[in-house]
C-alpha cells in the first residue's frame, strides 16, 4: 500500500473535505441527527462550513492526509479553544474504507504538535468505536453533554442525544506520536 502524505489543507480542498465529512456523518450520527437533515442536501452545508474556514483560517489548523492523491482523512483545529480543556479538535474524519491505517492517528498526533499544553474533542456517544479509537491514544472522558443543531434531534436516543468530551490534558505527549 503507498503512503499516506500529511499537509496543511487549503481552500481548494474545502470541496473534498465537505464530502468526507457528510459521508462520515451520514454514516456515524444516524440516530442522533435528524433524518431529514442527513438525508437532505448535508454536502452542501458541509461545503458552506468547509468553504469558510478555509478562507479564513486564522487560529485553527486544518491537516489533510492524501494517498495517491485521494483525500483519505482530515482534522480540523481551533487553538486554544478553553481556557480549561485548551485546543478544540473540531472534526476528524477518514475514509470508511481507510479505517485502522493509521491516518486517524497520523492526523491527530500532528495536530497535536499545534494544540498547545491541552486538546479535546466531542464525540457522539452512540460512536463507540470513535470512543475506542481516542481512548487507545489516550484520550480520557471528563464529562457529557448534548447533541445540538445543525442535525442534534432531541427526540432521538430517549430524548436526549449525548456527546462526550474526550481530552488530552498533555496535548505534547499525544504530538510524539507522528514523530515515530
Amino acid at each position: 500500500m503507498s503512503t499516506v502524505d500529511f499537509r496543511t489543507a487549503v481552500a481548494a480542498d474545502a470541496t473534498r473535505i465537505a464530502d468526507l465529512h457528510a459521508d462520515s456523518w451520514r454514516r456515524h450520527y444516524r440516530g442522533a441527527y435528524s433524518d431529514a437533515f442527513l438525508d437532505g442536501d448535508v454536502a452542501a452545508d458541509r461545503r458552506d462550513v468547509w468553504a469558510g474556514r478555509l478562507a479564513a483560517p486564522a487560529g485553527t489548523r486544518t491537516l489533510v492526509a492524501e494517498r495517491d492523491g485521494r483525500l483519505v482523512g482530515f482534522v480540523h483545529l481551533v487553538i486554544g479553544d478553553d481556557p480549561v480543556w485548551g485546543s478544540l479538535v473540531d472534526n476528524l474524519h477518514v475514509v470508511h474504507d481507510q479505517h485502522r491505517n493509521g491516518i486517524g492517528t497520523g492526523l491527530l498526533s500532528r495536530v497535536a504538535a499545534a494544540a498547545g499544553d491541552a486538546m479535546y474533542l466531542w464525540v457522539l456517544r452512540q460512536n463507540t468505536a470513535a470512543q475506542r479509537f481516542y481512548r487507545a491514544a489516550g484520550a480520557r472522558c471528563v464529562e457529557t453533554g448534548t447533541v445540538s443543531p445543525p442535525g442534534g434531534d432531541p427526540s432521538r436516543l430517549n430524548g436526549t442525544p449525548e456527546k462526550l468530551r474526550m481530552a488530552w490534558p498533555d496535548a505534547a505527549s499525544l504530538a510524539r506520536l507522528s514523530a515515530d
